[in-house]
């Protein structure tokens, strides 16, 4: 019987999760990510080619980072479980991945929340209130560590192949591919839109048969996944961000030296803004950024009172979608973030 790459990785690992204990004395961080290991394709393959560089130089190899990317170890969510238990030690997940762990998550799908990337970067620093109070509390339910914070690839646009979207009543009718959460139908549907929720790899036959008419994404996916051969306008509605969360093993972390610690909070707070540079470069080169849509696709921006508009009928529904999900303490975190977005404002 053939044994699949991923239960034999994961087997692998058990087995040396046995080395990695105090009597071994050996000190070695499996970090795993979704994407491509190029630090010059993703942001997360950026980030973990400068934690690895900085932690092995700065701990002068007592500790050593080794790499899983491109989801080599399983599904988002199925390796947030393997680092609980310790059989890995650390990884940077999706929204989507985390919130089988940590349902707070959902919090960042508030529509309009946030006027800039310069904002996101500050609320979602782990030194800023907000990021404090959600590492906190994400610990306090998942018991892993925080690492870092930051967004999926940028703010989400809207794509279609009917007519350039420049006021809320032009999504009116149109079909617009979703993921499959509550809050991102909301949003479509408070708007006029029809959400269609879709799995991934059905995506960009719907846009191509008409299945759907559009779909939202960060402009970096857009382009990726080349939507712009199957629809016509690309609206810059900036209307939510996701974040990107990396976690580490508490119990590992802890059993790290105060000097080796060190080097890890140090590594990771600059591999973040590394992450948060490539982003912002690959959504603006002309291979795989807004210039490369620009040539196939008619783009328009919306103007800030008409954005106000939006917000306006999208807050109210998806709020009452968070207080549903979350309850009141979902509320309390969703308002923390909303204040720390206005304070930095």
């Amino acid at each position: 019987m053939m044994i699949s790459l991923k239960k034999l990785a994961v087997t692998a690992l058990a087995a040396t999760a046995m080395l990695a204990s105090p009597a071994f004395a050996q000190k070695t961080i499996r970090l795993a990510h979704l994407n491509p290991d190029s630090p010059f394709d993703s942001h997360s393959g950026a980030m973990a080619a400068v934690f690895k560089s900085l932690v092995e130089t700065g701990t002068n190899g007592s500790v050593k980072v080794q790499l899983f990317p491109n989801g080599q170890l399983g599904k988002d969510d199925e390796v947030i479980q393997q680092v609980r238990d310790g059989l890995v030690q650390s990884v940077i997940s999706s929204a989507g991945g985390i919130s089988a762990h940590y349902k707070m998550v959902g919090v960042f799908d508030m529509p309009f929340a946030f006027p800039n990337i310069g904002v996101v970067h500050k609320v979602m620093d782990l030194g800023s209130p907000f990021g404090q109070k959600f590492a906190a509390d994400l610990s306090a339910k998942t018991g892993l560590k925080v690492l870092g914070l930051l967004d999926s690839g940028g703010f989400f646009a809207i794509s279609n192949s009917k007519r350039p979207i420049q006021t809320a009543a032009d999504l009116g009718g149109l079909r617009i591919r979703t993921m499959t959460l509550p809050t991102h139908e909301a949003t479509v549907k408070s708007l006029g839109g029809q959400p269609t929720p879709l799995p991934w790899a059905e995506v960009y036959t719907a846009l191509q048969t008409g299945v759907a008419d559009g779909q939202m994404n960060p402009v970096p996916i857009i382009a990726f996944a080349k939507f712009d051969e199957v629809q016509k306008f690309l609206s810059i509605t900036n209307h939510v961000i996701t974040p990107y969360v990396w976690t580490m093993n508490q119990a590992f972390y802890d059993g790290l030296t105060a000097e080796e610690r060190a080097v890890v909070d140090s590594a990771a707070a600059v591999a973040v803004d590394a992450g948060r540079g490539i982003s912002r470069i690959i959504e603006a080169s002309a291979d795989k950024g807004l210039p490369k849509l620009g040539q196939r696709m008619q783009v328009n921006a919306i103007p800030e009172a008409e954005l106000q508009k939006f917000a306006a009928v999208a807050q109210p529904a998806v709020r009452a979608v968070i207080e549903q999900q979350l309850g009141a303490e979902g509320i309390d975190l969703l308002d923390a973030m909303l204040a720390n977005i206005e304070q930095v404002k």
